[in-house]
């Protein structure tokens, strides 16, 4: 039975710390693959406009490009309507019953994971990898968090030792429309279709008058 991680995620744009967890599974899991999954209309993703799946999925072929054993994925934007993980993870077994899948996501998910659509249901399907980051001392620890989910729900949780990287999406995309360069932060054929797409770029307000001060 081969393993395959599972990255989801809007990815808009994808970055370097999203190349770097799959890298870092594949190695201290003996994963076979990663796959790379946007995801289609993400429910939690309330707080800006979700750039058109075509486009995202452009930008992680483009980012995976030369990364052996990262792999693109579309199972999830092929899919109508909502999609959650939950519902996703079912569909994989199904689809692929000769594989074993680890679910790859942030520690702040793994805080939120209960909150998330049918929680018991991710945690039973697949092995969950939680990439370390710093969090608030309002937080408990991972290790006790880990422990409370893995009693609770009988799950498979654990610690993935990924190296940490100060970026994130909103990050660039803030940086992109405030007319700032994020290099170094996502592959430079990544930022080139960025560009050539005018991706992130603050809309001119049509309807500021350019008169002088009263």
């Amino acid at each position: 039975m081969a393993r395959i991680g599972i990255m989801g995620g809007t990815f808009d744009p994808i970055h370097w710390g999203h190349l770097s967890i799959g890298r870092q599974a594949r190695r201290e899991w003996g994963l076979k693959e990663v796959w790379y999954m946007p995801s289609g209309q993400p429910p939690h993703k309330k707080d800006h406009q979700v750039t058109d799946g075509d486009k995202r999925c452009a930008m992680v072929k483009l980012a995976l490009k030369g990364e052996e054993g990262l792999v693109f994925s579309d199972f999830e934007l092929r899919r109508p309507g909502n999609t959650y993980t939950a519902q996703t993870l079912r569909l994989l077994r199904a689809a692929y019953p000769e594989h074993e899948f680890y679910f790859i996501l942030g520690a702040d998910s793994l805080y939120e994971i209960e909150q998330w659509y049918h929680p018991e249901q991710i945690m039973d399907q697949a092995v969950i990898l939680a990439a370390c980051r710093e969090y608030s001392q309002s937080h408990p620890s991972l290790e006790a968090q880990i422990g409370c989910l893995a009693e609770k729900y009988g799950a498979r949780i654990y610690r993935l030792h990924s190296r940490e990287m100060d970026v994130s999406s909103k990050e660039i995309r803030d940086m992109v429309s405030d007319g700032r360069e994020p290099k170094g932060l996502l592959p430079e054929t990544v930022l080139a279709y960025i560009r050539e797409h005018g991706l992130y770029r603050r809309e001119a307000d049509s309807n500021n008058c350019q008169g002088g001060k009263k």
